[in-house]
């Protein structure tokens, strides 16, 4: 008689929201689409903006309100909070949507991979084009010359070096990109989720760093593949979102640089400054709203 087969583990999902409209909407259908019936949105822009997009959608899934912009981290955390007893935990942005069968993978890379305790997938573009969703973590010497040369020589070796495209040979990388990734529950809660002090950027970054710190691998399942719109939610306030972006680098920076490397944060904080006026100058500006 052979064995029963073990139980698979439940689902749940968090999107975090703002005025993302219509992609909204094909987000939560890929995520029911993918059998999960646990989904929250959390509606950061408030006023009914979530539910207003989803129409009837809103119906099959919980909705929560902060009454203000949380931030994505502190959003999430709220979402994950009004979940059911899911024991994994999607996060995703209101603008990715998941292929066929990506749910699954995903799954089962913890399922097969108990050290493993969070997993990204292949991220795609628009257009189709991979987006470099599995890095390393930043040092700060590669920290400040990502900063200077990043727009003006993308392939510079200190871009090159965090912008990690392809996981370890055990399927490991250091960090994987917070706009779709699954982690177990039990470890979010013991981290206690994401850092709220990060208002937009690096806390997924973040998140993993910890994960890691207290034994947790982070692995990918490049066979489980999404669409990400990019920018959606951030086009409505460009300048208020390259300030957190900025600001959060130097949080990061700050909280994991020890020993001598210590010395080099003066000189990164003097360069992320000169390079936030630069991108400031250059940011095309768009419909302005209080985040």
């Amino acid at each position: 008689m052979s064995p029963a087969p073990s139980r698979r583990p439940t689902v749940g999902c968090v999107i975090v929201d703002f005025t993302a409209g219509s992609h909204l909407v094909n987000a939560v259908d890929s995520v029911l689409a993918a059998s999960v019936r646990d989904v929250v949105v959390v509606d950061n822009a408030g006023g009914g903006a979530s539910a207003t997009a989803l129409g009837e959608l809103a119906q099959r899934v919980h909705i929560v309100e902060p009454g203000r912009n949380l931030g994505f981290g502190a959003g999430a955390n709220r979402g994950v909070a009004a979940l059911g007893d899911a024991e994994l935990v999607l996060v995703a942005n209101p603008d990715v949507i998941l292929h066929d069968g990506a749910l699954g993978v995903l799954a089962h890379a913890l399922e097969v991979n108990p050290s493993w305790g969070i997993v990204g997938p292949t991220i795609l573009n628009e257009a189709g084009t991979k987006y470099p969703s599995m890095r390393q973590f930043p040092n700060v010497f590669d920290a400040v010359g990502h900063a200077m040369l990043g727009r003006v020589w993308p392939k510079n070796p200190f871009t090159r070096r965090y912008r990690e495209t392809d996981p370890a040979p055990d399927g490991t990388t250091d960090w994987v990109s917070g706009s779709c990734l699954i982690l177990r529950r039990s470890l979010f809660e013991e981290l206690g989720g994401f850092d709220e002090r990060y208002f937009m950027f690096a806390e997924d970054m973040d998140l993993c760093w910890r994960a890691k710190r207290a034994g947790h691998q982070v692995g990918t399942a490049p066979d489980a593949v999404v669409t990400h719109v990019e920018g959606v939610s951030r086009r409505v306030a460009p300048y208020r979102m390259q300030v957190a972006h900025h600001r959060s680098t130097l949080r990061f920076a700050v909280r994991t640089t020890s020993g001598p490397a210590r010395l080099l944060l003066p000189l990164a904080v003097v360069v992320l400054a000169v390079r936030l006026v630069v991108v400031l100058a250059i940011t095309t500006p768009a419909r302005e709203e209080r985040p």
